[in-house]
């Protein structure tokens, strides 16, 4: 018979500060009990808004690592920089892994923009970040893997995200491209495991969020995507990847940590959003209000508690 665990939820609405209607959805997710963590663009257009708003509502903050999208925030790589495309602008989801592909990013300024996306989220809230992780995943990437976690353990930032999420491979509804680039994902993630356990460098048991992200998200998913991972991680009595934040199986007594990344708010309108070059599809489209309206959906807080699942922060997690 399997014992009874302890559930430490982290609902970490990605993204903040990316324009005025993503803080406005994020923080009433918040205080509505259904987000408990934020992971923050720094170079995002409503950044100063979204840290005033997490310091009047008591929001627990981290970094939200952007190599990816919009602009740079290290002034020396603002004109010329191997991270930037030919118009001006960080390379992109897809645009980045071509250019790491091909041997075209110079590390060194990773490092830079990675250091200076620190500082300034050090300066903005007058603390360092209770976590960071990779926007659009690029955290995991090759090579880049290794300057992300040598930044992380020279600041001493505890906690990161690894997006291996156990039932991906069930979840049918998920389209062939999309699905695709997840897998990239996956693998990529595999690979960084032992990279950050070498940097001491921590994250929650079970990861979830592929499977439920935009259109595809629901009560069902969220709490099917829960039961199946708990399942499957109590089965096998030890960590579902190793290095994660559990300091070791006990039979009698189990505390399993999930984070479930979630992307809340309401519609970007353009011109106002994004990190420099205007907003992006996902940001405008309906997606974004519909995992707002599922996340504050009652019954979904009622599931929880339902099943002993006590929402937090990275920051309220055991050292």
């Amino acid at each position: 018979m399997m014992p009874k665990a302890t559930v430490k939820l982290i609902v970490t609405g990605d993204d903040f500060g990316y324009c005025p209607r993503r803080n406005q959805g994020i923080v009433e997710c918040f205080l509505a009990g259904a987000v408990s963590n934020v992971s923050l663009l720094v170079n995002g257009s409503a950044v100063s808004d979204a840290v005033q708003l997490a310091k009047r509502h008591r929001i627990p903050i981290g970094l939200h690592a952007n190599l990816s999208e919009g602009s740079p925030v290290c002034p020396a790589l603002k004109e010329k920089s191997s991270l930037l495309n030919a118009d001006g602008f960080l390379h992109g989801k897809m645009g980045i892994r071509a250019a790491l592909a091909e041997g075209c990013l110079n590390l060194s300024e990773v490092k830079q923009e990675l250091t200076a996306q620190v500082e300034l989220f050090r300066e903005l809230t007058g603390h360092l970040p209770f976590h960071m992780d990779g926007h659009q995943h690029v955290h995991v990437l090759p090579e880049i893997r290794h300057i992300f976690a040598q930044v992380l353990e020279e600041y001493g930032i505890t906690y990161t995200r690894i997006p291996i999420e156990p039932d991906l491979p069930r979840c049918d509804w998920i389209d062939p491209p999309l699905m695709a680039f997840y897998r990239s994902v996956e693998k990529d993630s595999l690979d960084t495991v032992d990279v950050f356990r070498k940097h001491h460098i921590r994250w929650p048991d079970i990861y979830i969020g592929l499977s439920t992200m935009g259109k595809n998200m629901s009560l069902v998913k969220i709490l099917g995507a829960i039961d199946n991972a708990m399942a499957a991680y109590l089965a096998e009595e030890k960590p579902a990847v190793p290095g994660s934040s559990s300091l070791g199986y006990d039979p009698e007594v189990k505390t399993i940590t999930i984070e479930l990344m979630t992307h809340p708010g309401y519609p970007s309108v353009p011109p106002v959003g994004g990190c420099g070059e205007g907003p992006d599809d996902f940001s405008q489209s309906w997606e974004r209000l519909h995992e707002l309206e599922t996340l504050k959906n009652p019954e979904l807080q009622r599931h929880y508690k339902a099943r002993n699942i006590e929402l937090c922060a990275f920051q309220h997690l055991e050292m």
